[in-house]
């Protein structure tokens, strides 16, 4: 056994399982064969007349098979253990190793015996397997290990120090990773960090940085801040890598010091340029300072990959630097097949954001199925094909996915909303609404969702399906500002409750009181209520501060209601420039222009 590993998942060779099956094969095999050849026998040689019925019998027939019993069955022990093991019994399992090492030469049974006893806490257990693992073979840094590991989970404090430097002291190639493994399977904290401080100090490790910089972090892992930082700084002076230096960077930042950790993550960049990983960690920092440019340019240079160009597109995006996301894009288009083909959601997202629609939808086909990013990739695949007027196609695509995803709710929730906004934009309002009650289906209740389908359910004059949503959702959640702004706005426009929703509508306004939609409802309110003139200032107010349609429709009535044909057909013209379309125009053009 290369090293004794207490590992709670013990893990044996596949030869077991599968060799314990054949031999139970060949042993009915041949018990039976037994049998048979006794029978062929009898009957195959002539009767001798004349000699007495005493005779001998053959003697195949009188032949036995020995069979042990099961605790003396060495393969069945072995058998019962992986089983115990597959089932996550550990007790059981430390049984049946503890039956099996004691019918076994095989010193790798008793050091699994052993770390099965250590693992269920069973002390005696553990003993009896390390002293059966000593006489079979093991060596003096396994049986070191064992020992120590044994006295820390007994908290027995100066025999886990004695068997710790027994153990660094014979000299293993791997005593450094033994020793941490022991403090690392320890219950007791407190224990294990006075072993390491103890034990793991500058002047004993060994001359190796791995063992400097596992020890370090060990002692990060247990809350030894300080001693993690004095032997990070040790490492770092002592061999000058660039991992020495980039660990002792992560530690400065673990404890708050962003500037020491900076300043030693680039000089760890510096002694190993070439070092992907160390770029792309540096450069996330200067990022999340806000140094977009500085991080940037540390990216443009050296080796790319995937999370290079990855990076410096969110680094481009955070700038809004689009001439930077153009450049990536066109670099990251002409990479390496392998990069492309690990790229093709971002270069689908870049392709999107310049506005390159044809190319997104190509590069959101080339994600593979088995990528994190699959499902989006076809989401933003069908919002696309509906934003190039391939409204079938887009409702196609959502279709399948809702059959692909309907034992995974999350992404058929998503599907089916998606479906929904894509119906909202086409003005689709029913087949909106059965969207919305789809995934409603999945998800019962959810805010956004009924949300979604009461605007949807106002559109079709469903009011009280849609006074119903919005009810619901306030119940939900009795502060969501935009659902008591869409009741609101709903019963004004039905002209019904109106003080109700004077009060829903005043409570968002007051949340949200630059907010235009909030006061096209105000303003709404006041024209049901025969305010004219208010009704007209907020709506005017509205309509200045940003051109929306409605807004428009709205004004342009109560002006036409106050006389003023002139100034609100000129309000109409705008609407019916800026969305000819608009069925709220229509309807109001018909009611006042019979």
């Amino acid at each position: 056994m290369a090293g004794y590993d207490r590992n709670r998942r013990v893990v044996w060779r596949n030869s077991v399982l599968s060799g314990t099956v054949k031999f139970k094969q060949v042993r009915q095999f041949v018990a039976s064969g037994l049998v048979v050849l006794g029978v062929a026998g009898c009957t195959a040689l002539p009767h001798r007349t004349g000699i007495a019925s005493t005779g001998s019998a053959q003697p195949l027939a009188r032949m036995t098979v020995a069979t042990p019993d099961l605790d003396h069955d060495l393969l069945a022990q072995m058998l019962a253990g992986e089983l115990a093991l597959s089932s996550s019994d550990l007790k059981a399992a430390s049984q049946a190793y503890g039956k099996a090492m004691m019918l076994s030469d095989d010193p790798e049974l008793a050091g699994k015996a052993t770390a099965l006893a250590i693992a269920i806490h069973d002390p005696d257990a553990a003993q009896r397997a390390i002293d059966r693992w000593q006489a079979l073979g093991a060596t003096p840094a396994q049986l070191a290990q064992a020992r120590a590991e044994l006295a820390v989970e007994q908290g027995r404090t100066d025999e886990a120090q004695h068997q710790l430097s027994l153990l660094l002291a014979t000299g293993d190639k791997d005593a450094w990773r033994m020793f941490g493994r022991v403090l690392v399977g320890s219950r007791d904290a407190a224990l294990a960090s006075s072993l390491l401080e103890s034990l793991a100090t500058p002047d004993r490790l060994p001359p190796d940085p791995k063992a400097w910089l596992a020890m370090s972090e060990l002692g990060e892992q247990l809350g030894r801040h300080a001693y993690a930082q004095q032997v990070a700084d040790g490492a770092m002076k002592r061999f000058g890598t660039a991992e020495t230096y980039a660990w002792a960077a992560q530690l400065k930042l673990n404890n708050g010091d962003r500037t020491g950790g900076l300043s030693l993550l680039r000089q760890a960049q510096v002694k190993d340029p070439s070092n992907i990983g160390l770029r792309l960690t540096y450069a996330s920092l200067l990022g999340q300072s806000g140094q977009y440019a500085q991080a940037t340019r540390l990216l443009e240079k050296g080796p790319q990959n995937a999370q290079t160009y990855a990076l410096r597109a969110a680094l481009a995006a955070n700038a809004k630097d689009s001439k930077t996301l153009e450049q990536v894009y066109q670099q990251l288009s002409h990479a390496p097949a392998d990069v492309r083909h690990a790229s093709a959601y971002l270069l689908g997202q870049l392709a999107e954001v310049l506005d390159h629609k044809e190319e997104a939808l190509k590069w959101y086909d080339q994600v593979p199925d088995d990528d994190d990013h699959a499902f989006d990739a076809d989401l933003r695949s069908a919002i696309l094909q509906q934003s190039l007027g391939h409204g079938v196609e887009a409702h196609q695509q959502l279709a399948e996915l809702q059959t692909d995803y309907l034992d995974q709710p999350a992404q058929l929730r998503r599907a089916y909303e998606v479906d929904a906004d894509l119906y909202l934009r086409e003005k689709r309002y029913a087949e909106a609404t059965n969207a919305f009650s789809h995934a409603l289906q999945v998800v019962p209740d959810d805010p956004d969702l009924l949300y979604g389908r009461g605007l949807a359910y106002a559109e079709i004059g469903k009011i009280d399906l849609a006074v119903a949503d919005f009810r619901r959702l306030l119940q939900i959640k009795p502060d969501d500002i935009d659902a008591s702004n869409a009741l609101g706005f709903t019963l004004a426009d039905a002209g019904r409750d109106l003080p109700e929703a004077e009060k829903l509508i005043s409570a968002a306004r007051a949340a949200k009181p630059n907010d235009p939609s909030i006061a096209d409802s105000w303003g709404w309110l006041q024209y049901r209520l025969g305010h004219l003139d208010q009704a007209a200032q907020v709506l005017r107010s509205a309509w200045q501060s940003g051109k929306d349609a409605d807004v428009g429709v709205h004004l342009g009535e109560v002006l036409w209601k106050q006389g003023q044909h002139e100034q609100a057909q000129q309000i109409f013209d705008q609407v019916r420039h800026m969305d000819p379309h608009n069925v709220s125009l229509q309807e109001t053009l018909k009611r006042l222009q019979p």
